[in-house]
């Protein structure tokens, strides 16, 4: 049976001697003027409830509910009353082969697990197996000159394609790539030099040589955000789960301020063929 509820992240709470509010998933505050409506009533339609008889004016402010976004389909309860499971994590894009360091794949690998995929450790360069449904590969540190160039035509073969590194203190989650034109490792090295007024030192750092000092380590509690980060990605990929925030996760650079594990996002496109100079004929 269906029946409407707030959504995730919507909760409504009663103001004293201002009758109810509701907090947005954003973490706004809006009051509500129920009119004529029982409070009480609303507040249980909103939770799902059947209530006895009919209410022209708890239906119209439902609606309202329903029309601003905040309401969702309760339909996990079966015919015979059984709470059914969340969908489960599609057979046809279970397997994820793992790239990378063991401080960021052993704990990504563990939440893909929990999550219903099938995540296997695999070494650059190995022949991909017809099964794998996606590849993510994770650094600590910088990513050397050319090293994904090959992967970045993974999408153009039916395969996702995702990654993060890190430089200094600094951690980038780039967006998942599951289709040729979606954004690549190369899309976003290019959107970053042009980005930044010292795009000539960014090249260096990226070609080295560096020199460096007592080496930065990433915190279990860092590693484990940036598997979170990573892994729900995937999974709302596999799952098609609908897009949440303010950008589109296919069109979202995450940066991760490894010393306060400050997560802040940056819209990212892919950058455009350069197109030919027309021959002049002679």
């Amino acid at each position: 049976m269906s029946r409407s509820q707030l959504a995730p992240g919507v909760e409504v709470v009663a103001v004293d001697g201002r009758g109810l509010a509701v907090r947005t998933p954003d973490g706004e505050f809006f009051r509500v003027n129920t009119g004529r409506a029982d409070a009480d009533a609303l507040r249980s339609r909103l939770t799902g409830a059947d209530l006895p008889g009919a209410d022209r004016e708890l239906d119209r402010l439902v609606a309202a509910f329903a029309e601003a976004g905040y309401l969702t389909e309760d339909d996990t309860s079966a015919a015979d009353g059984t709470h059914t499971a969340p969908a489960a994590w599609p057979a046809q894009r279970r397997h994820v082969l793992l790239l990378g360091d063991p401080v960021l794949t052993e704990p990504l690998a563990r939440l893909l697990r929990a999550a219903g995929a099938a995540p296997r450790a695999g070494t650059p360069g190995e022949d991909i197996a017809p099964d794998v449904a996606a590849v993510v590969w994770c650094l600590d540190g910088p990513v050397p000159p050319g090293l994904w160039d090959d992967a970045d035509r993974l999408p153009e073969r039916g395969v996702a394609w995702q990654r993060c590194h890190r430089e200094g203190w600094q951690a980038y989650v780039e967006p998942v790539a599951a289709n040729a034109g979606d954004v690549t490792s190369a899309h976003l090295r290019a959107r970053r030099l042009a980005a930044t007024p010292a795009h000539r030192e960014l090249a260096a750092y990226w070609n080295g040589p560096r020199t460096n000092g007592t080496p930065v380590r990433l915190t279990a509690p860092a590693a484990a955000l940036l598997a979170a980060l990573l892994a729900d990605d995937l999974a709302r990929w596999a799952t098609d789960a609908p897009a949440t925030g303010a950008l589109p996760a296919r069109r979202r650079l995450r940066r991760v301020d490894l010393r306060t594990l400050t997560v802040t996002e940056h819209p990212v496109l892919p950058v455009p063929d350069v197109a030919r100079l027309p021959v002049t004929a002679r």
